[in-house]
């Protein structure tokens, strides 16, 4: 069998730097963790670029909050694939709903063509889409790479059943990448279906600030880590993904 690919999300430059040296093939760039991914900066992706040789899919996702955006958003998203591509952007990471859920087609048609043939993943948007059979298709016909979906759950887990559903609606017209609390075992489970091609980990772990002082009356997050710990890459999970995905 040949080897899956292993993609992790990262959210600040010390995590993607550990990521790269622990082996993980390829890095999906975000900023802003608590929504769950937004665009990344421009400065961030260059200087990776001159420190790492494996991919990097920016997330191009100008807020957070559901997935149907305004005109001007779109512009905003356009613009960003533009700058972020000319910077060395390997793909990108989008997905736009309309305001009833389904895939909007067109508006997706726009960014892939902005996108200039570089790999595209639609996102876990796919997980609160209305149809997910309807969204496969549709994001088939628009001519994206892969769909990263947690089976439309909180995460694997719990849509197991879906994500092999996917699978086997999409076989090989599209590669359906779990993502969203995966685990090694899942794996072994979803290579079963004979489609699983590459799958969205984030071997996450808090590190504790270097700093000494925090002041204990003032919060930027609800995440109680946030300001006292970093989001950095567990290597020890990173090893127990290379195994599976490379038996």
């Amino acid at each position: 069998m040949s080897k899956i690919i292993l993609e992790s999300p990262v959210f600040n430059v010390e995590a993607a730097l550990e990521a790269a040296a622990y082996g993980v093939d390829r890095l999906e760039l975000c900023a802003n963790f608590p929504e769950g991914g937004e665009t990344p900066s421009a400065g961030l992706l260059r200087f990776l670029k001159t420190e790492i040789d494996i991919p990097v899919f920016v997330m191009i996702r100008p807020r957070g909050g559901d997935f149907h955006y305004s005109q001007k958003e779109l512009m905003v998203m356009k613009r960003d694939i533009e700058l972020l591509g000319e910077l060395g952007a390997d793909g990108f990471v989008f997905g736009v709903l309309d305001n009833q859920g389904f895939v909007d087609t067109d508006s997706c048609q726009s960014l892939l063509r902005t996108a200039s043939g570089k790999p595209c993943t639609f996102h876990r948007a796919f997980d609160v889409s209305a149809d997910y059979f309807d969204s496969l298709e549709k994001i088939i016909s628009c001519g994206f790479d892969r769909i990263l979906t947690s089976g439309g759950r909180n995460s694997v887990s719990e849509g197991l059943v879906m994500v092999k559903e996917l699978m086997e609606k999409g076989q090989d017209r599209i590669s359906i990448m779990p993502g969203g609390g995966t685990r090694p075992e899942h794996v072994s489970e979803l290579r079963k279906t004979g489609y699983l091609k590459e799958v969205h980990a984030s071997c996450k772990t808090w590190k504790a600030s270097s700093n000494y002082y925090f002041n204990p009356n003032v919060s930027f997050s609800d995440e109680p880590k946030s300001f006292t710990h970093h989001l950095r890459i567990n290597q020890e999970t990173v090893k127990q993904f290379l195994k599976v995905t490379a038996e």
